[in-house]
């Protein structure tokens, strides 16, 4: 496997300018993936739980992560994605998902041991499915003569993204900056909600009650200031010059929550591509 480390440099530099809105996010990620990348012998995989309303940024720091960890990026072939409503839709085959789970991960691990493993929408997957794959995340040597110390298991869920949002809004009302809101403000009641959510992948799952995550990464509501970014960015993107009168028409359209008082685009910035289609 030919596989870049990753450079702190590099990825700090991803996160500062592409990611827009989320200091608690961009700090965890930077120091819990760098940490690890330069770790030769760690003791357990890395597993991260991002949470958060849709289009906050979630799978664009996980696509993030592969490019300064795989040349090839997300188009790696030890980048495994995961998609609850694709892979695993019906309740009734939750036994041999199961079976199926284990067998993916141990054969990409075998071939590749900085495997890395996405799985994308944790609230609608089936309690208990993630269960299965607990031995890997686990603090072993080996299981069956495969090391999973060095893999990476990234999942994501809107789950807890009420909590997040009640507490950024108390801090708005109060007169507060989101910026002055710390993990500590988050952490406890998030992995409690999750944990608890009957709906979510994560309900009373042993990967929470062993702490075998190792962090619950909250992904902020975002506000009018970082559509407008998110906007600006991907005009850049596009090769366009980025136009703020644009952007600005476009981050309105965005701003709907809660309905009174318009502070947080319930979308995030999830349909900004289709929104500058329109607008450009």
């Amino acid at each position: 496997m030919t596989a870049n480390v990753v450079e702190g440099l590099g990825l700090e530099a991803d996160l500062e300018s592409k990611l827009f809105g989320q200091h608690i996010a961009s700090r965890i990620i930077l120091k819990a993936v760098s940490g690890f990348m330069s770790n030769e012998n760690p003791k357990k995989p890395l597993v991260l739980s991002l949470h958060g309303w849709t289009g906050t940024g979630k799978n664009f720091v996980s696509e993030l992560i592969a490019e300064n960890i795989f040349k090839e990026g997300m188009d790696s072939k030890y980048v495994h994605v995961f998609t609850s409503e694709l892979h695993f839709p019906h309740s009734s085959q939750s036994d041999t998902y199961k079976t199926q789970l284990q067998q993916w991960i141990k054969g990409n691990v075998s071939e590749c041991g900085r495997s890395m493993f996405i799985f994308d929408g944790m609230d609608k997957m089936h309690p208990g499915l993630i269960d299965s794959i607990k031995p890997y995340l686990d603090y072993y040597d080996k299981l069956d003569g495969v090391s999973y110390r060095k893999a990476i298991f990234i999942f994501l869920s809107n789950a807890g993204g009420e909590s997040i949002v009640d507490i950024a809004l108390d801090f708005w009302k109060a007169g507060r900056r989101r910026e002055e809101i710390e993990l500590r403000d988050l952490e406890t009641v998030l992995s409690l909600s999750v944990f608890n959510n009957k709906k979510s992948g994560l309900w009373h799952t042993s990967l929470i009650d062993k702490n075998l995550v190792d962090f619950f990464v909250p992904f902020l509501p975002l506000e009018y200031h970082h559509v407008v970014q998110c906007a600006m960015n991907e005009m850049k993107v596009r090769g366009h010059e980025p136009d703020l009168n644009v952007a600005d028409e476009v981050a309105r359209f965005h701003i709907d929550f809660p309905k009174r008082e318009g502070i947080f685009a319930f979308k995030g910035c999830k349909t900004i591509q289709s929104k500058l289609d329109y607008y450009t």
